[in-house]
């Protein structure tokens, strides 16, 4: 295997696999994280840009099944919906993808768990925030916040997901939501580490290879949904994520 991938050894494959399928489990049962579990594990083994390469077409193809779960004219009346949040976080996106060459290791470790500390902290404690109504501005700016860190590390969920579960929105809606936004944003930031040069001849196949771990683990996700509480394993899910993204920190700031 290590004659396809000089970056990873065959024992590395065999974990970043069982990485995407645990990833792909969580999101089959809660509809996030993915992006979060894969770039928390492949960063502890991989440099940073190539984790990121790693995590984005099993992102990109999840979130596209996700999306269209319930067909395509309710993903795309969803779409329209939250259109301004989309443009802005695509923006905002593209433009940050530009600085991952830039960055070192502790700074994209910072980026990434900061944000998934404090969301995991917040939700974990029981405080939430409400809006009684949609406001373009609050989408611009939250938007533009999901793709900046987006760019630069791949996750934008936790300000997605708080912002649509501080608008009320419906269980089933906001998993379409989530898949739609998240697939969108999947697909630019795919273009923009094209641009970047962070997903090439290299990596591509390196990402090809994580997106069957990762549909199969969300298929195993979705079919036993039904079977658990999905509010305590939700919660489990925000502890785990409590733990990495305290690691995280914890490595930018003393590795």
């Amino acid at each position: 295997m290590d004659m396809f991938f000089s970056f990873i050894t065959p024992e590395q494959m065999m974990f970043a696999f069982a990485i995407a399928m645990v990833a792909g489990f969580i999101k089959g049962v809660v509809g996030f994280a993915m992006p979060l579990i894969l770039i928390s594990g492949l960063i502890t083994f991989l440099p940073p840009d190539v984790a990121l390469a790693g995590l984005i077409l099993p992102t990109v193809t999840t979130n596209l099944f996700q999306a269209l779960r319930q067909g395509i004219r309710a993903a795309w009346a969803s779409t329209k919906l939250f259109k301004v949040f989309l443009i802005a976080g695509g923006v905002a996106l593209v433009a940050s993808a530009q600085m991952v060459r830039f960055l070192n290791a502790q700074t994209m470790l910072l980026v990434i768990g900061v944000p998934i500390t404090f969301f995991a902290l917040w939700q974990i404690t029981g405080r939430s925030f409400t809006l009684a109504q949609r406001s373009s501005k609050i989408e611009v700016l939250i938007g533009g916040f999901a793709g900046a860190i987006g760019g630069v590390s791949g996750v934008w969920g936790p300000p997605t997901v708080a912002y649509l579960t501080a608008l009320g929105t419906p269980k089933h809606d906001q998993m379409r939501v989530q898949g739609v936004v998240y697939g969108l944003g999947a697909i630019a930031l795919m273009f923009a580490h094209i641009g970047s040069g962070v997903l090439n001849r290299e990596t591509l196949p390196f990402s090809i290879s994580l997106v069957l771990p990762a549909l199969a683990g969300m298929w195993l996700g979705a079919q036993i949904m039904d079977r658990i509480d999905q509010a305590s394993f939700r919660k489990a899910t925000l502890f785990i994520l409590l733990v990495v993204g305290a690691n995280l920190v914890r490595r930018g700031l003393f590795a």
